[in-house]
């Protein structure tokens, strides 16, 4: 696999989830009572988390399937099945802003009181921004790693890159989560959150599916 064709396979999987306005939108509200100069170091620090998390799971999260015996079909499946069940929970709800309303709560304000680089990576790197289904995503695109060769090394580079990317977002957006917050409407938020879910919703069959196909193929091997 080339590092081109890894990056366009990894990007758009980890963008739907992670969810950087959606994100920007929390952090707005947790960081609130913080100076400009917090929020943007807070940011920044939010951002690095972020990456190093997508990195670890991108590069060892298939060596520790392995250790444990785990099979890809069995993590797809799983991871599947929490992607379908989290976007179509996103997908059906009424209105998503008591569920947002809930978790700025769980992190504000008494959370906020005293050094604000302590929130840089609970709550608002995990599990805000990249949570379990964030990390499930990583560790199944870790495990299509090619076997060896160019083909390995483009694989990581791609992947690396696509988390990269991501988490340079994460940090444009939460470092103008004001601005950010004051362009969107209600219902431009609500527009934004749907089409989210729904891509969120495809990315999960898609990954169910696979490991349907894997482990059917399993069995079926002579």
């Amino acid at each position: 696999m080339t590092a081109a064709a890894a990056f366009l396979l990894a990007f758009p999987s980890l963008f739907s989830i992670i969810n950087p306005i959606g994100g920007a939108l929390i952090y707005n509200s947790v960081t609130g009572p913080f100076t400009h100069a917090e929020k943007v170091t807070v940011a920044g620090r939010v951002g690095v988390y972020s990456l190093l998390v997508m990195l670890g799971a991108l590069w060892g999260g298939a060596y520790m399937l392995n250790f444990f015996g785990v099979s890809l079909g069995a993590l797809r499946i799983a991871g599947g099945m929490v992607l379908v069940l989290s976007a179509w929970h996103l997908l059906m709800s009424p209105d998503r802003h008591e569920d947002r309303s809930r978790r700025e709560r769980e992190a504000a304000p008494e959370d906020t009181e005293g050094d604000p680089l302590e929130l840089a990576f609970f709550p608002l790197t995990m599990p805000f921004t990249v949570g379990p289904g964030t990390i499930t995503v990583a560790v199944t695109l870790g495990a299509e790693r090619p076997a060896s060769g160019i083909g390995l090394l483009g694989f990581f580079l791609g992947v690396s890159a696509a988390a990269a990317a991501n988490a340079l977002i994460v940090w444009i957006a939460y470092r103008f989560a004001e601005r950010v917050t004051g362009w969107m409407s209600a219902s431009t938020r609500t527009i934004v959150s749907r089409l989210t879910a729904f891509l969120l919703l495809c990315i999960g069959v898609q990954i169910l599916v696979a490991g349907v196909g894997s482990v059917v193929k399993d069995w079926h091997a002579p």
